[in-house]
C-alpha cells in the first residue's frame, strides 16, 4: 500500500469518492432547504399566472418585455443568488470545517485526512482555500472539469492526489480509527 510522505497510508479512490459522496449529500441536504421556499414562490406564484384566464384584451397587450422584467429575471436572480449562497456554504464546509481537524464529515466516516504534502506544516486556510477553489469554484466554471480533477488520482504518482490536491501541496491519508 502506499504511503503519504508522513509514512500514513495513502487514501484509496473508493475511499476518497465514498467520502465526497457523504459531503455531497450533505450539501444536497443543505441546497433542498434553502432551494425549496423559491420552488414553492414559483409554484405558487408564477405558476398561478399561467393557469389564471384573462381577458382578450390584456393577453393582446401584454408585451414580451415584461414577461424577461416580471418572470425571468426575477428567476434568474434568484438562482444566481442561491449559488452565491451555496458557493458561501461550500467555503466553509470544505475551508473552515476542514480546517479544525482535516476532515469534512464525509472523511471521518471514512477515516481519511487532508495533510500538508510536506510533513512538517500544518494545513492552513491557504491551502484549504486552494482545494476549495480548484475542486468548486473552476468545476462550477469548467464543465466537465471536476471529472477531470477526480479521476486526476487514478494516474498521479507517487502521491495520487487530485488536481485540487496538487494545487494546494496537500494529499489525503487513511487515519487510524
Amino acid at each position: 500500500m502506499p504511503v503519504g510522505p508522513g509514512g500514513q497510508p495513502l487514501a484509496s479512490f473508493g475511499d476518497r469518492l465514498l467520502a465526497f459522496l457523504i459531503d455531497s449529500a450533505v450539501a444536497g441536504l443543505v441546497g433542498l432547504t434553502l432551494f425549496l421556499p423559491a420552488m414553492m414562490y414559483v409554484w405558487f406564484t408564477v405558476f398561478d399566472q399561467f393557469t389564471r384566464t384573462e381577458p382578450v384584451d390584456r393577453l393582446l397587450g401584454y408585451h414580451p418585455k415584461s414577461f424577461l422584467t416580471d418572470l425571468m429575471l426575477p428567476l434568474l436572480l434568484a438562482e444566481l443568488g442561491l449559488v452565491v449562497l451555496m458557493l458561501g456554504l461550500y467555503w466553509l464546509y470544505h475551508v473552515e470545517y476542514l480546517l479544525r481537524s482535516g476532515q469534512t464529515l464525509g472523511k471521518k466516516v471514512m477515516k481519511l485526512q487532508v495533510v500538508p504534502l510536506d510533513p512538517t506544516r500544518t494545513l492552513d486556510r491557504g491551502m484549504a482555500g486552494r482545494r476549495y477553489l480548484v475542486q468548486f469554484v473552476a468545476a462550477t466554471v469548467v464543465p466537465g472539469f471536476n471529472y477531470l480533477d477526480g479521476f486526476w488520482q487514478l494516474g498521479d504518482k507517487p502521491w495520487q492526489q487530485c488536481l485540487h490536491d496538487k494545487f494546494a501541496a496537500t494529499v489525503v491519508v487513511k487515519v487510524a480509527p
